[in-house]
């Protein structure tokens, strides 16, 4: 075998080699640390006990391997009176624990509201998701044992609908009556209507729009 072709070789298992240890890595970091997840769940459990009634609950933990969230790691809390499941975790800029239950269960609050108007408007596979702020109980100073209300606040959540078809030329206009229901019988003072059209096997049948008011 010429030096020629040993080169070729030698470099090819070097590449080789680089992959594996990249793909290794990567795996490695797409695991939770344990410990970390133990922490965090001791954090979130002393949060709990200073803040919440007996009822709430950690029940596991999130770890953001994708940079989607602010955190690496979160305790997942139930309620166990009423179903509502937020996360507890670790604020870096306030340098603090905090908690997303008044944003879950303002979400529970108008999805309930809103469910039975967009199923008969918009057909029984359609779906309607809320988004309020996760630290909208954090800014309004709301104490999380008594969220209150989204109906007396000026929060401004995202309804986020899903249809599971292509765009019709009477959309627009349903979704019009939509927010006017939205802001006479859900009394949502101010948001935005989102509207996707994807099929149930995750095709996307059409171009993403909204509105607000």
């Amino acid at each position: 075998m010429n030096k020629w072709m040993k080169g070729i070789l030698g470099a090819a298992a070097i590449v080789f080699l680089g992959m594996i240890v990249l793909y290794v890595s990567f795996v490695i970091s797409m695991r939770p640390d344990k410990e970390k997840e133990e922490e965090v769940r001791s954090q979130a459990a002393h949060y709990l006990k200073a803040n919440f009634p007996d009822h709430f609950q950690v029940y596991d933990t999130l770890y953001d391997n994708m940079g989607n969230f602010e955190f690496d790691y979160a305790a997942k809390v139930r309620d166990e009176a009423n179903g509502i499941e937020f996360l507890v975790y670790y604020d870096s800029e306030s340098e603090q624990m905090t908690d997303t239950y008044v944003a879950k269960s303002w979400t529970q609050e108008l999805e309930s509201n809103i469910l039975p108007y967009v199923k008969k408007t918009f057909g029984e596979r359609a779906r309607a998701t809320v988004f309020f702020d996760d630290q909208i109980g954090k800014t309004l100073k709301l104490s999380p044992d008594h969220p209150g209300s989204y109906k007396d606040y000026q929060a401004s959540p995202m309804v986020r609908l899903t249809l599971p078809r292509k765009k019709k030329d009477g959309d627009e206009r349903l979704v019009e009556e939509f927010i006017s229901f939205l802001k006479t019988e859900a009394a949502v003072k101010q948001g935005t209507v989102a509207v996707e059209y994807i099929a149930e096997n995750g095709e996307i049948l059409g171009e993403e729009w909204s509105k607000e008011w």
